[in-house]
């Protein structure tokens, strides 16, 4: 089933309601820190006002007869105010930063974990969509907190104070002259409209950088996760053409954004150069003229600087607000997308007999092969079922519906008779033992990674579990015991605490999809040992190709290409020369079976030679 997904353009205004939850908590310091802000844009006009006030009443000193007797008062008072003006601003300063990087903090990991949250809640599809490869995945999400922490920074707590510290600097302009007020007034939308011209021009661009992080991230994963194979075919030269490539795209990509920044960013400083020289003509001649004082020509441009500064500001600011709309696009496409989420029944599995009953069953992967075909079988409760068939024919496909990791095209699975669907999910896999050909081992000890099984086991069960697995003794022989490192083990041993994790987790179905395949002679000997004891009274399916686990199932299925062909036990379906008869011939004589029996059949007396 194809998981339809929908499209996230992000208009700012949507994006605000999708970010509004994360902020709203913290909106009581969020408006703490504006009002410390809105002090600061009045604290900011303080020198531009002292500097007019300073060189008018220094100019009328100056025509009397003792200047530096009658400046010392004045000075003494100007000294006193830029003090108390720069300890104020300090202390907003001060303020704004802690609260300011307080909120970001905050935010950024209530999304990070309501990601977390998000993706454990969905469906296996959603993880087998090319488009959710893991380095895709982690990308966007990753791209797509730090863009949206960004947001919260420029909007909340950069764009007002630029606002207000520029309209409060434009209103004292206008109150000391209209027509200078005027002059600012005009040049500001101008250098605003090239601000935005500047970030509309960049859009596209970051756009298709996006994917080409997302794309150079997945690589390099991809060669780490394939090294092995990378080496032993001696492709890196082709692995680092293929990122170099993505990077050379990037490079171009960044150097076109470069150029362009550059030559908005030129062009705004000329505008805004323009202005304070158009601002120094109008002053002067105003002072000239005798309307203002000559303190009012560095009180004009400091304060012309107050308005043009945040402003140039806001090129950064709406640059990343496009980033943030683009990078969030992604991010809440992974937060919202309800069709992805995995929805359970209101059945409580409890006391699972397992009896699974697989009627018509028909499924299909999110890539669009079809794996299964009218499929329909049974598993009876306490019993073993075996199922057999060459590579893709759908044995694990099957496994994964029995355990409702995917939901059937059409047809139904009963359990204990009722339909899967209706199962609540966690209840039923609680009674669901797994072990695949490859399990994961999380960073850990190998203690942490057998409690997994059950978080609640105390030690001398997860101890038991060991010895069940038959890992204990060797994890006595390790310098570090049960603390050492999991991933730090053989692949066997590896395979070992996935089976000490199913004893400890002891549940009434136990599904076991090539549980020795990793394992050498002696310990897959061992291994079937402790299955055997685990298997008696319950359910099991198992996949394997080792023969000595196929032939003690009480049933067993052969598919073939998504099809059930044959079932019955290992004698009828051995006599009926079908395609389990290929099979299991195929498999004795990959083990060279004659050659075994001949040296089991040499006489003790030679044999002891």
């Amino acid at each position: 089933m194809k998981i339809n997904k929908k499209s996230y353009s992000q208009s700012f205004k949507e994006l605000f309601r999708h970010l509004w939850p994360f902020v709203k908590p913290y909106k009581r310091m969020i408006a703490g820190t504006l009002l410390l802000t809105l002090i600061g844009s009045f604290a900011a006009q303080v020198n531009p006002i002292l500097v007019n006030e300073t060189v008018t009443r220094v100019d009328a000193l100056l025509q009397q007869p003792n200047p530096l007797e009658n400046g010392v008062r004045l000075l003494l008072i100007i000294s006193a105010i830029m003090l108390a003006n720069e300890l104020v601003n300090i202390g907003i300063h001060f303020g704004q930063r802690y609260f300011g990087e307080k909120i970001r903090i905050r935010v950024g990991s209530d999304l990070s974990q309501a990601a977390v949250d998000r993706i454990l809640q969905y469906k296996m599809e959603f993880y087998s969509d090319p488009e959710n490869q893991t380095g895709l995945l982690q990308t966007r999400i990753n791209r797509g907190v730090e863009s949206l922490i960004r947001l919260v920074q420029n909007f909340f707590l950069d764009i007002l104070p630029l606002f207000s510290t520029a309209i409060i600097a434009l209103i004292v302009m206008y109150n000391a002259n209209l027509y200078v007020g005027l002059m600012a007034t005009i040049i500001v939308p101008l250098y605003f409209y090239v601000s935005q011209r500047q970030a509309n021009r960049l859009k596209g661009w970051r756009t298709d950088l996006r994917r080409q992080r997302e794309r150079k991230n997945h690589g390099l994963i991809n060669i780490i996760d394939s090294i092995t194979v990378i080496k032993s075919f001696v492709r890196e030269k082709l692995e680092g053409k293929k990122q170099y490539d993505v990077q050379m795209e990037m490079l171009n990509n960044q150097l076109q954004t470069r150029q362009t920044s550059y030559v908005f960013d030129s062009l705004k400083s000329f505008i805004q150069q323009i202005g304070v020289v158009l601002i120094i003509i109008l002053t002067v001649f105003l002072v000239l003229d005798g309307q203002m004082g000559i303190g009012a020509i560095m009180m004009h441009i400091m304060l012309f600087r107050n308005v043009s500064a945040p402003i140039g500001q806001l090129h950064r600011i709406y640059d990343e607000v496009n980033d943030a709309i683009i990078y969030a696009d992604g991010f809440f496409e992974v937060l919202s997308n309800d069709e992805a989420l995995e929805v359970g029944g209101e059945v409580e599995a409890k006391k699972v007999q397992g009896n699974f009953e697989v009627k018509n069953v028909n499924f299909t992967y999110p890539n669009g092969k079809q794996a299964l075909f009218d499929i329909n079988l049974t598993l009876e409760s306490k019993k073993t079922t075996a199922i057999v068939g060459l590579s893709g024919a759908g044995k694990s496909t099957l496994i994964n519906l029995l355990c409702k990791f995917y939901k059937p095209d059409t047809g139904e699975i009963i359990l204990d008779g009722v339909s899967l669907e209706d199962y609540e999910n966690a209840s039923l896999r609680e009674n669901i033992g797994l072990v695949l050909q490859k399990n994961h081992i999380f960073k850990g000890s190998i203690y942490d990674n057998i409690l997994y099984g059950n978080v609640f086991a105390s030690e001398e069960e997860v101890i038991e579990a060991s010895k069940s697995a038959y890992l204990h003794e060797q994890v006595l022989q390790l310098p570090d015991g049960y603390e050492t490192d999991a991933f730090n083990l053989s692949g066997g041993q590896q395979q070992r605490i996935a089976i000490a994790r199913l004893f400890l987790k002891n549940p009434p179905v136990i599904f076991l999809d090539e549980p020795t395949a990793s394992l050498d002679a002696i310990a897959t000997e061992h291994i079937k040992k402790s299955l055997d004891a685990i298997k008696e009274n319950r359910t099991v399916a198992i996949i394997s190709h080792s023969l000595s686990q196929i032939i003690d199932a009480d049933v067993i299925h052969v598919l073939k290409d998504g099809h059930l062909v044959e079932t019955g036990s290992h004698e009828e379906l051995y006599k009926l020369n079908g395609e389990y008869r290929k099979i299991f011939d195929a498999s004795a004589r990959s083990l060279n079976l004659d050659k075994m029996l001949e040296t089991i059949d040499i006489p003790s007396d030679r044999s002891a030679v």
